[in-house]
């Protein structure tokens, strides 16, 4: 959705970006992907599979602490966790949290350092009818809600539009008291939802003391105590809030072959959203076309198989990809169309995933031999 209005920005960083994704395990020699050489790789969107247990979420920690060093802090990420993290995951995660800078939004201890009715165009009224609209349509999609429903929710945000002077925004809970008035007593799951979205402050509430989140790097988590229908709703609030800042600025430009970058946002437990049929297709528009601006989105997911829903294939979006170990190694087909290889690889994956162990992987980098099995990097090993 167009917004005229929103003057955010984000630096860029244009030199070339070399990640050690792991060592060989015979010499123990460092393996470097070239993650923004476009004569290499078309995109930086990355695939991971693995079981837990297998190294992955540390392998995708050590990925984005050589990103914060290799662009001295110029490219910034968010950290998306779905699951939400534990007092012990807390304490695990404090050497990556200040080595990286990284700020926790803990959701709901933490709300989201934004107002994400911030996406919409406040001034031009076509630009202002289509953001409200996408609002209604994201608070109305996970829970199936009709059309009366939507009626009434899109007349609440209307008039608490209308209230807002000199060009200020209405917060989450001024749109529900609208919509309070609107319904009266009658409850529903439209009432229930706007309900815990404003109860438990998820988005700050004034946007005058919004900063520029693009600007930092954020590890996102949403507690497993939220209901799902606001887990759902908040994290696809806060994607399309990214997406659409993204979309409204200009892209990253591209010399001797280095597109310049901006960002990272990485998705753990990938598949949870792969499932969602209803969400789908803003993750699949993002990974299409948000790369111009300059942003990676690494995807991680537990197997290949979610990957590949009935009406879209996410892995085809990733050109880099890493396989380590899953649950269903024998299914070479799979495996082949995730790396994007042809059948002349089979072999070579069936004898790297029989001999496979924790904290390896396959991979089809063109810095390495394709499907030949390596260590992958570990962050806990910077702690030592």
């Amino acid at each position: 959705v167009k917004n005229n209005q929103q003057h955010i920005d984000k630096s860029y960083y244009s030199n070339p970006i070399n990640i050690e994704i792991g060592k060989r395990i015979e010499t123990n020699e460092p393996i470097f992907l070239s993650l923004n050489n476009t004569s290499i790789y078309n995109n930086c969107h990355i695939a991971v599979a693995g079981n837990s247990g297998t190294g992955k979420t540390q392998f995708a920690l050590d990925f984005l602490y050589q990103i914060h060093k290799e662009s001295n802090g110029h490219i910034n990420y968010i950290y998306l966790d779905f699951k939400g993290l534990k007092q012990d995951d807390v304490k695990d995660l404090e050497h990556f949290f200040s080595e990286t800078k990284t700020d926790l939004i803990d959701v709901p201890q933490t709300p989201f350092p934004v107002n994400p009715l911030t996406f919409i165009d406040n001034v031009n009224e076509v630009n202002k009818n289509m953001g409200i609209d996408k609002f209604v349509d994201i608070i109305c999609k996970y829970s199936n809600l009709g059309i009366k429903q939507k009626g009434k929710l899109r007349e609440a945000a209307l008039e608490a539009f209308v209230e807002q002077k000199g060009g200020t925004y209405p917060s989450i809970s001024q749109i529900n008291e609208y919509l309070q008035s609107i319904v009266g007593d009658k409850k529903d799951t439209l009432t229930e939802i706007m309900d815990e979205l404003s109860r438990y402050k998820i988005f700050i509430d004034d946007p005058k003391n919004q900063s520029n989140f693009f600007a930092k790097n954020l590890y996102l988590s949403l507690s497993g105590d939220l209901s799902n229908s606001v887990r759902f709703t908040s994290l696809f609030l806060i994607i399309n809030y990214i997406y659409n800042t993204f979309m409204n600025m200009d892209n990253s430009p591209v010399e001797d072959n280095i597109k310049a970058m901006r960002y990272v946002i990485l998705i753990d437990e990938a598949h949870v959203i792969f499932k969602e049929k209803k969400y789908q297709s803003i993750l699949e528009k993002m990974l299409r076309e948000i790369r111009s601006k300059g942003v990676s989105v690494v995807l991680l997911s537990q197997g290949i198989e979610e990957y590949n829903q009935p009406d879209f294939d996410f892995s085809t979006m990733c050109e880099i990809a890493f396989v380590l170990d899953i649950k269903d190694k024998n299914n070479l087909k799979a495996m082949e169309k995730f790396l994007g290889l042809s059948g002349n690889n089979s072999k070579n994956i069936a004898r790297s995933m029989e001999k496979i162990e924790p904290r390896q992987a396959i991979s089809n980098i063109k810095e390495f031999d394709v499907a030949k099995l390596f260590k992958v990097k570990q962050y806990w090993e910077r702690k030592k």
